[in-house]
């Protein structure tokens, strides 16, 4: 009875055993193939390009501003001559013109003559209209437009083209003076004295 009690015993113990040596011990999961990648890659994605603080640098500059038309122009004090109200003589007057060119400044010259800025003074030819203006060898061509309302009595007109001879005459490159009434040479400007063409410095 005890004999096989014994045997029993031993044979439940290689059962056991056998069973236990069937089993193949667990490994711990492995992990994800290509985690460790996709780290990498993410802290790549959130690295900012070098070159982005430079790019954006450069879109900030602003253009360089532009330059005013303004800047270029040259000013200049002229002698311009204008009459009083008794039209005796004639009263010089500082101006100044700003131009850009020879043309321009002989233009601005004549607007000068068309407005005294003085309530005490009278612009002879504030009511003539310029046409063009024009120098070449040393001939400076004054093309007007001569209005009604324009024309002056004798004394008025001897005054008139005396200081446009004053005032173009300060001009060392003007030798002449050409005045043309809408393009053409005329005898008299308002009817009274001869005019003279061309114009010249020692013209009185």
């Amino acid at each position: 009875m005890k004999r096989g009690l014994w045997i029993a015993g031993v044979l439940l113990v290689l059962a056991v055993l056998s069973v236990g040596c069937g089993q193949k011990p667990e490994t711990a999961p492995s992990a994800p193939q290509g985690s460790g990648g996709d780290t990498a890659q993410t802290g790549q994605e959130n690295k900012e390009p070098a070159n982005t603080a430079n790019g954006a640098g450069q879109q900030d500059q602003t253009e360089p501003p532009k330059k005013d038309p303004q800047d270029d122009k040259k000013t200049l004090s002229i002698r311009t001559y204008y009459t009083d109200n008794d039209m005796m003589d004639l009263k010089e007057k500082q101006r100044e013109i700003s131009y850009k060119n020879d043309k321009e400044k002989y233009e601005e010259a004549f607007k000068s003559l068309q407005s005294s800025e003085d309530d005490k003074l009278f612009a002879l030819w504030q009511k003539v209209k310029l046409k063009s203006v024009d120098l070449k060898s040393g001939e400076l061509t004054i093309d007007i437009e001569l209005p009604g309302e324009a024309r002056l009595g004798a004394g008025g007109e001897v005054l008139a083209i005396d200081a446009l001879k004053r005032t173009f005459f300060q001009f060392n490159e003007v030798k002449t003076i050409e005045l043309l009434v809408d393009g053409s040479k005329v005898d008299t400007l308002m009817g009274h004295e001869e005019l003279e063409h061309p114009m010249t410095r020692s013209a009185k």
